[in-house]
């Protein structure tokens, strides 16, 4: 009896966890999509403002929406090594700047998207089950030291949500 205790007790202790983390009434796989709130706002409005001011005081430009302008800008501030591989912060501000490129340019909206494995902030387009996760498509790669170009990032992800939205009618 005094082995089966201990193993009853994890037991349980992992169902309480569970439990507790809404997968027993969700289920596995499932997910939750909300607006972001204030807070995930004021959180990306810091992000792109820490940027801005990286890239004026050491390049003497900053981001301005032009897809050219903010994708140069954003490679500059990798070659010239102003942010490093391992400024996870700084590289995930980056995403967040090429996220609001892919949105303009691609009707999107960004959500907050929950599931097993956490929290993050992804670009949804409309109602549909179609997610871009761009806050790490450039910190990932830099943090494995990959360094695919800033544009070449861009150019996959448009590519891939561009062919995942549904044809527009009468086209």
């Amino acid at each position: 009896m005094t082995r089966i205790q201990p193993a009853l007790n994890a037991t349980l202790l992992l169902l309480l966890l569970w439990a507790c983390t809404g997968a027993w009434a969700q289920g596995p796989g499932a997910v939750k999509i909300s607006e972001p709130s204030s807070l995930d706002r004021q959180f990306m409005a810091r992000q792109r403002a820490l940027l801005q001011d990286l890239a004026q005081r050491n390049v003497g430009k900053g981001f301005n929406g032009s897809k050219e302008n903010d994708l140069e800008l954003l490679q500059l501030l990798l070659d010239r090594r102003l942010v490093h591989n391992d400024d996870t912060r700084e590289l995930q501000a980056m995403g967040i700047v090429m996220g609001d490129l892919l949105a303009t340019e691609l009707d999107l909206h960004w959500v907050i998207y929950e599931d097993a494995v956490g929290r993050s902030r992804a670009l949804r387009y409309r109602d549909s089950e179609e997610y871009l996760f761009p806050v790490t498509m450039i910190s990932r790669r830099r943090e494995a030291d990959n360094h695919t170009p800033v544009a070449a990032i861009y150019d996959k992800a448009y590519a891939i949500m561009a062919t995942a939205k549904p044809p527009l009618p009468f086209q």
